[in-house]
């Protein structure tokens, strides 16, 4: 056996491993045989979207701190946000992760403003073409945060996204670097 014969399979293995090492994993929806949506323990390593203070709605808002304002940070998962970018629409399979937490103040040095404390809760909005509508709101608040159940289609998170969201029933209003890339595509719906 040559050098050629051998080195032509050592360097295309070689070469195969070095482009598959900088590849990023890609998050699917993976749902438990009773159609609950399974955690994205990874949500945090996603492609970050925004905050709000004081936004929070629905069920979530009983967990609310009267005195102290909920912080929402919102994160996506990082192949739907390169197809975002490239088209201005979410493609199917788009895990969009509210965490709702507690804001907390008179920490360490704070004297004044408000930091982010405890979570409170997450849902998980998704594009799916397996539900009614193509899009499903899953709760994963409580403390087990294995799988998260899926709201009810006649919850008012549906017609809320439906009737306010900027692109394909997503808020992507409250994204201000997703705005411009869905007003430059023309998918953005207006002030909403």
């Amino acid at each position: 056996m040559g050098f050629r014969q051998i080195a032509v399979p050592v360097i295309t293995t070689f070469l195969a491993l070095l482009a598959s090492a900088g590849e990023t994993p890609k998050p699917a929806l993976d749902y438990t045989p009773g159609g609950e949506l399974k955690f994205p323990a990874n949500y945090r390593e996603w492609i970050y979207l925004s905050s709000g203070v004081g936004m929070t709605y629905g069920p979530a808002r009983a967990l609310v701190q009267q005195d102290h304002p909920d912080i929402d940070n919102v994160f996506v998962n990082p192949d739907a946000y390169q197809y975002f970018l490239a088209n201005g629409t979410w493609p199917d399979k788009t895990s969009l992760v509210l965490e709702i937490r507690n804001s907390a103040t008179n920490g360490s040095i704070n004297r004044g403003g408000f930091f982010q404390g405890d979570t409170m809760a997450i849902e998980v909005h998704v594009k799916d073409k397996r539900f009614e509508g193509g899009w499903a709101f899953f709760d994963f608040a409580g403390a087990n945060r294995a799988a998260g159940k899926p709201f009810p289609k006649s919850a008012s998170c549906f017609s809320c996204h439906e009737q306010h969201g900027a692109v394909d029933t997503t808020f992507v209003q409250f994204y201000p670097t997703l705005q411009s890339v869905a007003k430059a595509k023309g998918t953005f719906k207006g002030d909403r």
